[in-house]
């Protein structure tokens, strides 16, 4: 019989479910759902959505994904946003053009949540990261 070797993945899920004792298919839909965030972040999610798309009740699912990832999924769509961003505002793409693009309908909330996150305005943070470039 010809046994293949587990890849990294199923080590992974292996391991995740040893060490927090939670059902191997957690992790596989919370895994999912990060790379969801990842793929859409400038599109507007609901966590509702999100937690019942990974069959688990909101708090269950913002538990858990605390969980294996150490922050809320806010948290973590907060940080891939600003994130995603920086990279924008490094190109030279006007603040409100990189605020629609990154999933914030609000430039005062864009600004707030950025300057919390970096130090900087977004302005402050496109003007330093360009003048570096040059």
């Amino acid at each position: 019989m010809n046994k293949r070797s587990k890849t990294f993945y199923e080590q992974e899920v292996e391991r995740i479910a040893r060490e927090y004792g939670l059902p191997e298919y957690h992790y596989a839909y919370i895994r999912q759902s990060k790379a969801f965030m990842e793929k859409y972040h400038g599109n507007k999610i609901q966590l509702d959505e999100m937690a019942s798309a990974a069959f688990m009740s909101r708090f269950h699912y913002i538990r858990i994904f605390q969980q294996i990832y150490g922050m809320t999924p806010r948290q973590y769509l907060r940080n891939l946003r600003i994130e995603k961003a920086k990279e924008l505002l490094k190109k030279g793409l006007s603040v409100t053009h990189v605020c629609v693009e990154v999933g914030y309908e609000s430039l005062p909330t864009f600004s707030r949540v950025f300057k919390r996150g970096t130090g900087y305005s977004p302005k402050a943070y496109q003007e330093l990261n360009i003048s570096n470039l040059e």
